[in-house]
């Protein structure tokens, strides 16, 4: 007698969360055997969060069917299930939660990823029907604070003076960060220990919290003087939480009166969508700097004032190939050509007399 094949779902929710778990024990690794990032697992953790929303809102039931024993009309049947599985839950990000292109692309990516999980590690043949899903992406438009913008921050003292003690702090917080590039995380996270002294110069070495990668940055004066203000303190620079940094980096470029109209355009389902302020104003450049900007700034800084890309990669932390690292030299060349064209309208101005 035959025993009859069995194609019992099994609980996608529950897989997800044992995805989650091996992650963050270890189990699961990086192809190139590094423990999964805090970051990264956080994002997986959103994604969790929002497929079980979407699951109880909309009443869908979220398994996983292994292929192995489908038959052809019931592979059909699965494949038109993730089919709609996509549309509804795309759907669900954009039209409910409001998200764009990024965040939607972040969330199917990790679906992609787990589902990678169980074929190769699980050893749980889903079919290639996850393969289907698109990953959308967007280029955010990058607001680093121009050379002359920075150099303002750093020496002009009558604008230093009039600033609050806290909102002083933010400031040498926020003009240290766009000097060597590390990220808020790394920032908060400095210690003395993370200075070394060899000779005349001073030098910052860390190890990135998110990469994993080791920086060693010669400090400037400007930079070392804001250190030896806190020396007193237990951390290498004064202390703030995202959201503190956020307001504070804001308020600071509105008092030094970078207030230029920016335009600011979002993606959601490739089509563009101009952004608005409150009031459905026009956003200025101080209400879209975030403590990113500290960053962007750093490098966007070096690559157009001359420093080799290869030497601004290494203190950053990218990978030769990240193309957000070129979003960055991209970004600098817009400033260089402008440079070079006024250099020759300059040239043209010098007829011999």
């Amino acid at each position: 007698m035959k025993t009859k094949k069995t194609t019992n779902p099994l609980d996608f929710i529950e897989l997800f969360e044992r995805f989650i778990a091996e992650s963050v024990t270890g189990k699961r690794v990086q192809p190139n055997g590094k423990k999964i990032g805090l970051g990264t697992i956080a994002n997986y953790t959103d994604t969790l969060k929002l497929l079980k929303k979407f699951s109880e809102k909309y009443k869908f039931l979220l398994r996983i069917r292994p292929v192995k024993r489908l038959n052809a009309r019931e592979l059909i049947v699965e494949k038109n299930y993730w089919k709609k599985f996509y549309n509804r839950f795309t759907g669900y990000l954009y039209d409910d939660c409001g998200y764009y292109d990024n965040y939607m692309g972040s969330s199917v990516k990790n679906i992609r990823t787990f589902f990678s999980y169980l074929n190769k590690d699980k050893n749980i043949d889903t079919g290639q029907f996850y393969k289907q899903f698109y990953v959308r992406n967007e280029d955010i438009s990058i607001f680093p604070l121009m050379p002359e913008e920075l150099n303002f921050l750093i020496f002009n003292k009558s604008f230093e003076d009039a600033l609050s003690k806290r909102l002083k702090e933010a400031k040498d917080f926020i003009v240290f960060g766009c000097t060597v590039a590390l990220r808020f995380s790394d920032l908060n996270a400095l210690k003395k220990n993370n200075i070394r002294k060899i000779n005349a110069g001073y030098f910052m070495e860390v190890r990135s919290i998110k990469t994993n990668t080791e920086t060693l940055v010669k400090l400037p004066q400007y930079a070392v003087d804001i250190i030896n203000r806190y020396k007193a303190r237990k951390k290498l620079l004064p202390q703030f939480n995202i959201s503190n940094i956020n307001k504070y980096i804001k308020e600071l470029t509105e008092k030094a009166g970078f207030t230029q109209t920016v335009l600011v355009t979002r993606h959601r389902r490739g089509k563009p969508v101009p952004q608005r302020g409150r009031k459905m104003k026009e956003l200025r450049f101080c209400d879209v700097v975030s403590s990113h900007t500290m960053r962007r700034t750093a490098i966007t800084t070096m690559l157009s004032l001359g420093v080799h890309e290869q030497l601004v990669r290494k203190i950053s932390g990218h990978t030769p190939n990240s193309k957000e690292f070129y979003r960055y030299v991209s970004w600098s060349q817009t400033l260089q050509d402008r440079s070079t064209e006024e250099m020759f309208a300059k040239l043209e101005q010098k007829k011999l007399k």
